[in-house]
């Protein structure tokens, strides 16, 4: 019996090598590949629907603090009461800087008063020392008084020559802004007394030294009669204070006091309790 034919087909001389082409997918694989891509493109559209719809309208989102834990809230406690005590603490110290600048001013004021009393009280004390020692003077004049007063009383002036009130006047005038000053007797600084004593020395009367001596000099003249060269005194006869010598016109010349010194003045600002005449 023959055996069954076996048709040849012919193979391509490459038939033997490795075909390097990708299997064909299969109908079932292209499908989900379609499906997938198709599924991705939807995503996109609607991711970029949604992000137009974000841009459209802003979202607005919560955020949950943290809830404070008993540790935290008590430190946030304690800075809390550090903060308030430093904020007293100041205050304080301000107010006490205050106090202190205000005691300082009023101290300085205190002492400024204080110097400016004790200035005052030491000038009074000074006039009051100064005042003392005129009236040690004036008693101690008072006391040679006393003891020559009877001698003065019967003290006898010589007859002055032709001229010789005109010679008084003269050098009187002469020492018109010379200073007083107690106790001296020239040539540029008199008191009361001595002035007049100078003046009539120059016509050789010697009168004495003091002004109560003076007083009792010579003969007394009423002030209604008084002449040029007579002299005047203020106080009591015998216990005069001061002395002058008229010189006309209601006008009498005396060394003053030490504010003024030689001057001429008007005796109606300041009228004489008598006169006396030795020339």
């Amino acid at each position: 019996m023959k055996e069954p034919l076996v048709p040849v087909i012919p193979m391509s001389h490459t038939a033997h090598i490795r075909s390097h082409r990708k299997p064909r997918r299969s109908a079932t694989s292209s499908i989900a590949l379609r499906a997938g891509v198709a599924g991705g493109v939807l995503s996109m559209a609607a991711a970029g629907a949604s992000a137009s719809a974000s841009a459209a309208e802003p979202v607005t989102q919560t955020i949950e603090l943290p809830t404070l834990t008993a540790d935290l809230s008590a430190q946030v406690a304690q800075s809390a009461a550090a903060t308030q005590q430093a904020a007293a603490n100041y205050e304080l110290r301000a107010e006490r800087d205050a106090a202190a600048a205000k005691a300082a001013t009023e101290a300085k004021k205190d002492l400024a008063e204080a110097k400016k009393k004790a200035e005052a009280k030491k000038k009074a004390a000074e006039a009051a020392r100064k005042a003392a020692a005129e009236r040690a003077n004036r008693s101690t004049e008072r006391a040679t008084l006393s003891a020559s007063a009877s001698a003065s009383a019967s003290t006898s002036v010589s007859a002055p020559s032709s001229g010789s009130v005109a010679t008084v006047i003269a050098f009187l005038k002469a020492q018109v802004g010379d200073a007083y000053v107690m106790g001296a007797t020239g040539p540029n600084a008199w008191d009361c007394s001595s002035l007049v004593q100078a003046a009539y020395k120059q016509v050789g009367v010697d009168l004495p030294r003091v002004s109560q001596d003076q007083s009792m000099a010579g003969t007394d003249v009423p002030l209604s009669s008084v002449q040029v060269g007579d002299i005047l005194y203020w106080g009591g006869k015998g216990s005069a204070y001061h002395v002058g010598v008229y010189i006309g016109n209601g006008q009498y010349l005396d060394a003053a006091n030490p504010s003024k010194g030689v001057v001429i003045q008007d005796l109606s600002g300041y009228p004489a309790s008598g006169a006396v005449r030795v020339l």
